[in-house]
């Protein structure tokens, strides 16, 4: 005998997965962590107040 699936729990698994593996090669592509944010906005904001500072009146 086969066995008896309920056809709402297999589609809801099956999709379920599906955004699980969107959602791994998402954050390859476009994630960063934290501290990689912190860094970049750090240095952004050394950049435009190094110009600032430049700037004659």
């Amino acid at each position: 005998m086969t066995k008896i699936v309920n056809l709402n729990k297999a589609r809801k698994s099956r999709t379920r997965d599906e955004r699980k593996a969107q959602a791994d090669v998402n954050s390859v592509k476009f994630g960063r962590t934290k501290t990689e944010k912190t860094r970049d906005h750090k240095i952004t904001d050394k950049q435009v107040r190094d110009l600032d500072g430049h700037k004659r009146e």
